[in-house]
């Protein structure tokens, strides 16, 4: 995870980069820790997302550390929803079942 998109990762998110590595651990092998363990590791992935300038470089951080990237979007919820979710997907999935609807409507025997 220390690199992005073929870049080296901006300083000012080593240390974040570096707890998140540590997150995703946690997350796979959730008995190598103590819930207070868990809870100080999640805490200061927060602290250091809420320091963490927007950009590519966290975005690249974001894609590469699933735990860490569902901290963000909590963190930024109140200000834009589900950030990071591709709202692409979610209206083309939103579109096939509506298809779906329709075309089961059509084939349905009349009652």
């Amino acid at each position: 995870m220390e690199k992005t998109q073929g870049s080296t990762l901006p300083a000012a998110l080593q240390p974040l980069a570096a707890m998140a590595v540590l997150l995703e651990r946690l997350e796979r092998m959730p008995r190598q820790a103590s819930a207070g363990q868990y809870r100080e590791v999640a805490q200061r992935v927060a602290e250091l997302l809420a320091q963490a300038e927007p950009g590519d470089a966290l975005n690249a951080l974001l894609s590469a550390a699933p735990a860490t990237a569902e901290i963000y979007e909590n963190l930024q919820y109140e200000h834009a929803g589900l950030v990071r979710s591709p709202l692409d997907a979610a209206l083309a999935a939103e579109r096939e079942a509506a298809a779906a609807i329709v075309r089961a409507r059509r084939t349905a025997p009349a009652a």
